[in-house]
């Protein structure tokens, strides 16, 4: 038992959750799954915990959670199933636990991740809310209990592998001189932008490379989610909005690029599979199989690079403006994007509006300094009532 590495995985529903347990199940001997959490999927939680027998199951909905109990119960597992966002910071500071996968989407992961990094564990980041709402707290956090903070993001992942494996968070000291994130451009970079304001759920959820949940497709189509990633680089790599360049790569085999000081850039290449970073972060720093098909450059012949166009893409603009606002600007953006994003998908309000929805509570909600994690759970739902407001208009 203690030549394994003991996990929770914090979302094992989603689409990350289900990668992480993949590359797990390729290496037995050196994983053991101890806690499994999700929404309200229990079906799959209950296929899950059939395969990995975890000591804990954690359902936020209540109905869900009592009807796994009982299946549980029914097939005989010894595993105990919790319920509620306690539960959640429960299994991610139990103390036989090693590593912690946090990927759940948006703002409700980031009291779990947060109690991860207060009890010092090895913290694999997906959830990039956390760093957007709380990037302040969460390193502070980090830095104090000695946490190992590993990115799960292909983009910051690329940008980890880098970088001097002694890079402390100075850019000159270290000979770097701008970081590179790539984006793929969405679904619509070449749309016409007189069709964007028709645009479906559905056309908006086509990601041409990457396979993602709902969510994030819609981000990855608005550009907020490079906006997203801008913020979190800025918090992992202490770099300022002005050492960030978001370059436009359709293909989305170079993940991200470090620009050195003379005249060096070095970049990680792959194949758009989230189990890269994933078994990356999980084995660091060895490197194990992670079930991905090697790169062929001879398939991919081209590699294409375009400057981001702010015009198609204000959601982009929105985030840089948050990130150089600081306090809670990042808060106010996040949550109202979320709004905007929900509603959206219920067709409630058009894909453009979801940019003016974004620019509207910004232009309302003031931001303010930091003191305390409340301050930001107080922008948080500012913001999401003054875009439930606008939405309702």
């Amino acid at each position: 038992m203690t030549n394994l590495t003991r996990l929770t995985v914090l979302g094992s529903t989603g689409s990350i959750g289900k990668s992480t347990l993949d590359v797990v199940s390729r290496h037995p001997d050196k994983y053991r799954v101890i806690a499994l959490t999700a929404q309200q999927q229990d079906g799959l939680l209950f296929e899950q915990c059939q395969r990995f027998q975890p000591r804990y199951a954690v359902l936020l909905d209540e109905a869900a959670s009592e009807r796994l109990s009982k299946r549980i119960a029914a097939a005989g597992l010894d595993t105990e199933v919790l319920c509620g966002v306690e539960a959640l910071e429960r299994v991610s500071t139990l103390p036989e636990v090693d590593a912690v996968m946090a990927a759940i989407v948006g703002a409700a992961g980031m009291q779990s991740t947060l109690a991860a990094a207060h009890a010092g564990k090895k913290i694999l980041l997906a959830n990039k809310e956390t760093l957007v709402l709380a990037g302040h707290l969460f390193m502070e956090a980090v830095h104090r209990s000695g946490s190992v903070l590993l990115p799960i993001d292909s983009e910051h992942n690329a940008i980890f592998q880098a970088l001097p494996r002694s890079y402390a968070g100075d850019m000159k000291q270290s000979g770097v001189s701008r970081i590179l994130l790539t984006a793929s451009g969405g679904p619509f970079r070449n749309t016409p932008l007189s069709d964007l304001q028709n645009v479906t759920p559905e056309q908006a959820c086509a990601h041409p490379n990457w396979s993602m949940g709902r969510k994030i497709s819609v981000d990855s189509a608005s550009m907020m989610n490079k906006g997203l990633e801008v913020i979190e680089a800025h918090w992992l790599f202490n770099a300022a909005a002005d050492d960030i360049q978001v370059v436009v790569h359709p293909q989305s085999v170079i993940h991200s690029m470090v620009q050195y000081v003379d005249g060096s850039v070095l970049a990680q290449l792959g194949n758009p599979d989230m189990r890269t970073p994933i078994a990356f972060a999980l084995a660091y720093p060895e490197r194990i199989e992670a079930g991905v098909a090697p790169l062929d450059l001879f398939q991919v012949a081209r590699l294409d690079f375009t400057p981001p166009d702010f015009a198609r893409f204000p959601c982009l603009a929105l985030a840089y403006q948050a990130l150089r606002a600081g306090g809670t600007a990042p808060a106010l953006l996040n949550a109202a994007n979320e709004e905007a994003v929900a509603a959206f998908l219920e067709r409630r309000i058009s894909f453009l509006d979801i940019a003016r929805l974004i620019e509207a509570v910004l232009g309302k909600i003031a931001s303010v300094e930091i003191e305390a994690l409340q301050d930001l759970l107080d922008a948080d739902a500012s913001a999401r009532a003054a875009a439930r407001e606008w939405i309702a208009q």
